[in-house]
Order: structure tokens, then C-alpha cells, then sequence
């Protein structure tokens, strides 16, 4: 059974960092574009973060402060995020696809984690 499990997220203050983490198992996704997405109370899912081999894509509101990498020997992908704003607060989805493309609309990723929520107070 192929599973991605997020972990990391937590309550912290604007201007701090938080690294979130990803491991999946069943199966490797060393080839697969893995990446995030979050969503936020009341609003749609929204893309964060993508990468596939070694090139990355990032939301507008991501670029500068959060930073998407991966350890294809641990079948995890992180997601580094600094200077967190109050906007940030959202549930963090950790996503796969195997078409190596770095899709920015949910509906092309095939696998998805359950989330982990990351609250950041003012």
C-alpha cells in the first residue's frame, strides 16, 4: 500500500520556521515529481511547492522563504519554511505524480498525504 505521511507542522509565532517532512512508503518515488500544497479554513487548496529530479517550482507566496528538497534514499521530501506569516496557517498536504511534470493544479497528483497542520500566530 503506497502512503505518504506528512509530519512537522505546529503552532509557532510569525517570523519563525518550520520544517516539514514526508516520507513515503510502498513504493519509491525517486523519479516522481513530489510536492506540497496546503489549504487554508474556508478556502481552496492551493499549490506551495514541487520538484521533480532537481529542478523546483514554488507559489508566489512561497518563493524566498520556503525551500523544497528531498532524500530520494529516505523516500522523503521536506519542506523548509522560514519567516512564516500569519497567512500561512493551513493544513499541509505532501503530494506524488509520476508524470515528472511540476503541475501546479491538484487534480494531476495521484497521491496524497492525510496533512499536517501548521498554525502560525500573530
Amino acid at each position: 500500500q503506497v502512503r505518504l505521511v506528512e509530519s512537522g507542522g505546529e503552532l509557532v509565532q510569525a517570523g519563525g520556521s518550520l520544517r516539514l517532512s514526508c516520507a513515503a512508503s510502498g513504493r519509491t518515488f525517486a523519479t516522481s515529481t513530489m510536492g506540497w500544497f496546503r489549504q487554508a479554513p474556508g478556502k481552496e487548496r492551493e499549490f506551495v511547492a514541487a520538484m521533480s529530479g532537481s529542478i523546483r517550482s514554488y507559489a508566489d507566496s512561497a518563493k524566498g522563504r520556503f525551500t523544497i528538497s528531498r532524500d530520494n534514499a529516505k523516500n522523503t521530501v521536506y519542506l523548509q519554511m522560514n519567516s512564516l506569516e500569519p497567512e500561512d496557517t493551513a493544513v499541509y498536504y505532501c503530494v506524488a505524480d509520476d508524470s515528472g511534470f511540476l503541475w501546479r493544479v491538484a487534480g494531476r497528483y495521484d497521491y496524497w498525504g492525510q496533512g499536517t497542520q501548521v498554525t502560525v500566530s500573530s
